[in-house]
């Protein structure tokens, strides 16, 4: 008999990686999902059970489909007992929600209480590992935390692992661009489509739960995975902003337009390899994973600038870049690696482009994120390095402790004035 998966959140990571990785397996004969969408659990039922995800390769985009799939909506009382139920004979579960905030939120669809009552009512006690998805490099952790409050025990059998996900993955809900890529829907009829790429080299805590044998096959272990969380973070997220942000400079609507642009790419490719590598490297050499070594890294960024500008994954400037006041944080992805590299010595002029852009990009579309008190000048044209200044400091806070802050503040402005 196969192994059972239940997952929470039924997004693209979930549908179009864990999902459709354990699908793919063979290992498994139970899928499992929970989500508190109706619209979308009842098209997946109606559908019996199957739904489409499309796959952006190199060379064109394929569409797959998964059946089988149990998807219960956890406001429903007989559906959450359904879903407790499959947790008690779970193998591997998988959270992949909007962030670490959902796994205590709302009674009845509280991840951790769901997980907990599973738990509590099998008395196998086999070995089961949760994967946690979400943008948080203590995900594992703080979902660990809650559970043991709830079990007043920390389950022997119980291991849940941290992940690096570098995979690309969105929902299109544009009519226009859902037909224009013939793309297939979800579920017949529906107007949303998952798009995905092809990679799958995911990066996962390593399992020390004795005797326990993975059914999704795919994913690499590692001892330590924070190098590659700040791999992830300092590398692939500040490119990707760095990008997007001097695409919206220059009016471009998608990533690939931004990939045609000799400039942007330049500009990104040495903000990636000469910033971004090298102090990466200098911090995590001495770890002898080849990933942290002048080839290795280089190869490393050339892969994902080639994956980044993939014109069938139709990767928008608009997704990439929004939530602008939270990516340009003092501690996220475009500080945080300037800081990283001026604490190994090395000025990073090209990410200071990428974070005037930024500034340009929030000021132009009005977006003060979720700090809705944030004040922005009335245009971004002809500011000053006091405007500068103030709008950082503004938007910092508290957070500003960072002995690099008027370093980082004067790089912007220098890049101001180049763009």
């Amino acid at each position: 008999m196969g192994k059972t998966f239940v997952g929470f959140g039924f997004g693209p990571i979930m549908s179009g990686l864990f999902l459709y990785e354990a699908f793919k397996s063979g290992n498994f004969s139970r899928f499992v999902v929970a989500d508190v969408d109706a619209e979308l659990v009842d098209n997946v039922k109606k559908n019996g059970g199957y739904y489409s995800i499309n796959v952006a390769a190199e060379n064109g985009i394929r569409s797959e489909r998964i059946g089988g799939i149990e998807i219960y909506n956890p406001a429903n009382q007989n559906e959450r007992n359904a879903l407790v139920d499959a947790i008690s004979v779970s193998d591997e579960i998988a959270t992949a929600l909007p962030s670490v905030d959902f796994y205590d939120r709302g009674e009845a669809s509280s991840v951790a209480g769901l997980i907990a009552s599973g738990l509590i009512k099998s008395n196998k006690q086999k070995p089961t590992i949760i994967y946690t998805a979400e943008n948080n490099n203590k995900a594992a952790e703080i979902l660990q935390e809650k559970l043991e409050y709830r079990l007043n025990t920390a389950p022997y059998y119980l291991q849940i692992l941290n992940t690096v996900i570098g995979k690309m993955s969105g929902v299109i809900r544009d009519k226009d661009t859902i037909e224009a890529l013939k793309l297939s829907s979800i579920t017949p009829g529906m107007e949303r489509a998952v798009l995905v790429e092809e990679f799958n080299r995911i990066l996962i805590s390593k399992i020390n739960l004795q005797g326990f044998k993975r059914g999704i096959t795919v994913f690499i272990e590692k001892d330590d995975l924070f190098p590659f969380e700040e791999a992830k973070l300092y590398g692939h997220n500040a490119i990707h902003a760095v990008i997007a942000y001097l695409a919206d400079l220059k009016g471009y609507r998608t990533i690939a337009e931004a990939g045609e642009d000799k400039w942007i790419m330049q500009v990104a490719r040495n903000a990636f390899i000469e910033e971004s590598g090298k102090a990466l490297i200098q911090k995590y050499g001495s770890t002898g994973d080849s990933l942290f070594t002048e080839s290795g890294y280089r190869d490393y960024a050339e892969d994902l600038l080639n994956r980044m500008v993939n014109r069938f994954l139709n990767d928008s400037v608009d997704r990439v870049g929004r939530d602008r006041p939270r990516k340009l944080g003092i501690n996220d992805r475009i500080y945080g690696t300037m800081t990283l590299a001026l604490q190994y010595g090395i000025e990073p002029e090209n990410l200071a482009l990428g974070a005037a852009a930024g500034i340009i990009s929030m000021i132009r579309r009005g977006d003060t994120g979720s700090q809705g008190e944030l004040k922005l000048p009335a245009s971004s044209e002809n500011l000053s390095s006091n405007d500068i200044s103030a709008l950082l400091n503004s938007l910092w806070g508290k957070a500003a402790e960072n002995r690099f802050k008027d370093k980082l503040i004067s790089l912007t402005w220098e890049g101001y004035k180049k763009l």
